[in-house]
Formats: C-alpha cells, sequence, structure tokens
C-alpha cells in the first residue's frame, strides 16, 4: 500500500504497455500451457514452453496472468494482434449511434396533420431511429391532459408493427412526452440496405 502512495505517472513520452506478455519477457517459473490448436498441455517449466513455442515457430503469449501458475497459449503473436485490430475496425464500422427524433403535435390536430406527423414517425422508426413525440398543451388545453394521452395512445397503436412504446405518456409541465422505439435495430436497417443495393444494379446490367 505504501507504494501506492508515492507512485508518480511515466515521465513524458512514456507509454503503459496494455499487451500481454511474450517469450521471454515472460519472468515466472513455470507456467499452465495451452497449445497452438486449444489442446491442455498442463503445467510445465517455462524453458519447456518457450522450447515448444520455438519448435512450432510460434510465440509464447501470456493470456491469463493473474492465474497461478500464469496460462500461456502458443499461437503466432503477430497474427492474433493483426486479426484483432480487424475485428475492432470492423466493430466500429458497424457501430451506429441512437438517434432520436422529435415530433411535436397538437392535442386538437386534424386528421390531415396527423395522417403527416405519422408519416414522418414512420419513416424515423423504419430508418432505425428512436421519435420523442411531444404533446403541446395551450391555455384551457391543460386541464384536458387526458386528450393528450388519447392522441398518444392511438399513434401507438398505429406504428404497432413498426414501433413500440418505449416510454409511457408522461406529464411534463405543458407538455406531455412519449418516447416510441424502432422494432427493427438501426444496424439491422443498415445491414438490409447494404444488402439490396447490389440487387437493385441487377436489373440495369441485365439490359445493358
Amino acid at each position: 500500500m505504501g507504494n501506492l502512495q508515492h507512485w508518480s505517472p511515466p515521465e513524458q513520452g512514456g507509454v503503459i504497455s496494455v499487451e500481454p506478455r511474450i517469450n521471454d519477457r515472460i519472468r515466472v517459473s513455470e507456467v499452465r500451457l495451452i497449445g497452438a490448436e486449444g489442446e491442455q498441455v498442463g503445467i510445465v517449466s517455462i524453458d519447456v514452453a518457450l522450447q515448444m513455442a520455438a519448435d512450432a515457430d510460434l510465440d509464447l503469449v501470456e493470456v491469463a496472468p493473474e492465474s497461478r501458475p500464469p496460462v500461456c497459449k502458443l499461437m503466432d503473436f503477430g497474427k492474433f494482434k493483426y486479426e484483432a485490430a480487424q475485428k475492432a475496425r470492423e466493430a466500429r464500422k458497424n457501430q451506429t449511434n441512437t438517434v432520436v427524433k422529435e415530433m411535436k403535435l397538437r392535442p386538437k390536430i386534424d386528421a390531415h396533420d396527423y395522417e403527416t406527423k405519422k408519416s414522418h414517425i414512420e419513416r424515423f422508426l423504419k430508418a432505425g431511429d428512436k421519435v420523442k413525440v411531444t404533446i403541446m398543451f395551450r391555455g384551457r388545453e391543460q386541464s384536458r391532459p387526458e386528450l393528450g394521452f388519447r392522441l398518444l395512445q392511438k399513434l401507438a397503436e398505429d406504428i404497432a408493427e413498426i414501433g413500440f412504446v418505449e416510454a409511457a405518456p408522461l406529464q411534463d409541465g405543458r407538455n406531455m412526452v412519449m418516447v416510441i422505439g424502432p422494432n427493427r435495430k438501426k444496424s439491422d436497417v443498415k445491414r438490409q440496405q447494404a444488402a439490396e443495393t447490389p440487387s437493385a444494379a441487377a436489373p440495369d446490367e441485365a439490359t445493358a
């Protein structure tokens, strides 16, 4: 504990490594070894493990340093790092940020405006976005919150095939708010769009 009180950051330019220890950087007398194919070799001395790695033209990589003895695996560490980086890049590429759109309605909205607003909400939901629906009360309308509640109920029923009520109607001052979530994830929508793009070009290619 005393060492923690006197710890200081590394000098400027220093880097704290988060990579596993490999080969001769593994400073223990023995390890629990896993073979290149995932087979359990057992507990062997570090010298034997390093020799096995050298014989197989592989690296000895410490995969569980907290175990006693530490668990090490035979692998091509360069290939492992490359594949891990590829997976991380792919994950970042496929990552989608949840977007919350907002739609405002009046409690006594007429039928035409309602249909227009509903079509916008449906478009947002089909794109995989959430929608925050706000009913705005003015004047005497504030004494009739049931008007807003009934309108939100109707909307929830109308879009039930593509969305669901994620946050039930809640009175917020002069407004009433409900959040609708899409039945399909945005990542699924993007994958479908990507899959449909090549097929859309197929007819043109056929007539070329």
